[in-house]
Order: C-alpha cells, then structure tokens, then sequence
C-alpha cells in the first residue's frame, strides 16, 4: 500500500491483546508515529511539564486524568513530530469521548483517523496471556510462564531477581478489566463501525500472523 498523505490508524483492543506490540509494527512499516498515551502521559509528568503537572495533581488523588488534559498532550505532540506521514494511535481512543475529542485534534492537522483495527481475542485467551505474566522484581523484566518462560522457574535471566505476579494480573483482576473495557468498547465500536472504518480482526495466532492480518485489513479500506 502506498501511503501518499497523512495516514492515521488506531489499533484497539482489550488488555493483552497485543495492541502495542502491533501498532508499533505498522507504524515503522508505514513510516508513522507510534503513540501510547500511557507513554505520553508519563513522559510529561517525568518531565515536570505544565500538563504534566496537572495531570499528576489527578492521580496524586486517585482519580482518573481527564480526556480533555489527555487531548491537550495529544495535540502539542503531534504538532511537534515532523516528516511522519500519520501516526498509530495504540489503544487509543477508549471511549466514545475519547473519539470526539481525537476527531477535533486531526481535523486541526487537516487530517482524519482512517481505520480502526480492532484486536478480537476470546476472554478465556486473554485472561490466560495476563495471568501468566510473572515480573522482575529488580529490573522489571516480563516473562510468561507458558510463552515466554525464563530458564529458571521464578529467577529472571536478566538479573537473577525473583519473577512476581503483579496484583492486575491476577485471574480475578483481569476479568474485570474485561467487563469494564467492554462497557466502553461497545459504543466505540458502534460508532466506528457506522462510519465504515471499523475492521475486526482474529487476535489468535503468532505475531506475525496477526500483524499479516493486519495489513490486509488496512489494503480493504478505501482512501
């Protein structure tokens, strides 16, 4: 496919879909910007920017960071990358505010989100692929017990720190994640799919598996 403008793609799905590891793939595939608003967001409170400041004044209380704040960073981000074609967004937008808000940011850059590749992974797959992470302790390193194991069970390669279940990866916590993204998920993917740029796509499979699927989904649409 020959990307001749801005192109903009948001690669979706629910936890351990494998969104990031894929959205990250096309964006070097297709020359564009690889955003993570996690990613963002930390870089700006790491770098004690105003919006980051703000931000950080949220979750110094428990609470969520708003879309609007989140937008904002967005925004000044993109405005300040040069000679990429487009960008992928990774697990962005959440939620059908979300949507609106990205919307009005690419309609400023005079661009538009051209397709939405939704990552679809049974539960049962999914609670499997987060439940059987195990994380260094010492130097954050992950492993899967069934895809990814170290050499020795419960010492990290890395470092020989001792490898940990963190608390949201518990069967029990990753269930629930499910149930509330896909209170959200089901109106985003309404709306995308009403407007005609919404392509569902089989999650299962090795890397490079789902990422040929991928590409194929973005070859159907129209641009």
């Amino acid at each position: 496919m020959m990307v001749t403008r801005a192109f903009d793609v948001s690669v979706l799905g629910p936890p351990g879909a494998g969104k990031g590891t894929q959205a990250a793939r096309l964006a070097s595939a297709f020359d564009l910007l690889h955003l993570s608003t996690g990613d963002l967001l930390r870089d700006e409170v790491a770098r004690a920017t105003f919006l980051g400041g703000e931000a950080q004044a949220f979750m110094e209380r428990g609470e969520l960071v708003p879309d609007e704040l989140i937008a904002k960073m967005v925004l000044r981000w993109l405005h300040s990358q040069q000679g990429y074609l487009g960008c992928a967004y990774d697990g962005y937008p959440r939620t059908t505010q979300q949507a609106h808000l990205l919307d009005g940011l690419l309609a400023e850059l005079n661009r538009r989100l051209d397709v939405v590749l939704f990552l679809n992974v049974p539960d049962d797959e999914l609670v499997a692929r987060n439940s059987g992470r195990r994380a260094c302790q010492a130097c954050g390193v992950v492993y899967h017990v069934a895809n990814h194991p170290p050499a020795k069970e419960g010492v990290c390669d890395a470092c020989g720190g001792e490898l940990a279940q963190r608390d949201d990866d518990r069967e029990d916590v990753v269930r629930e994640r499910l149930r509330a993204y896909r209170e959200n998920a089901d109106a985003l993917l309404a709306l995308y799919k009403a407007r005609g740029i919404l392509r569902q796509v089989n999650g299962v499979g090795t890397q490079d598996e789902v990422y040929r699927r991928l590409r194929e989904a973005i070859r159907s649409v129209k641009r």
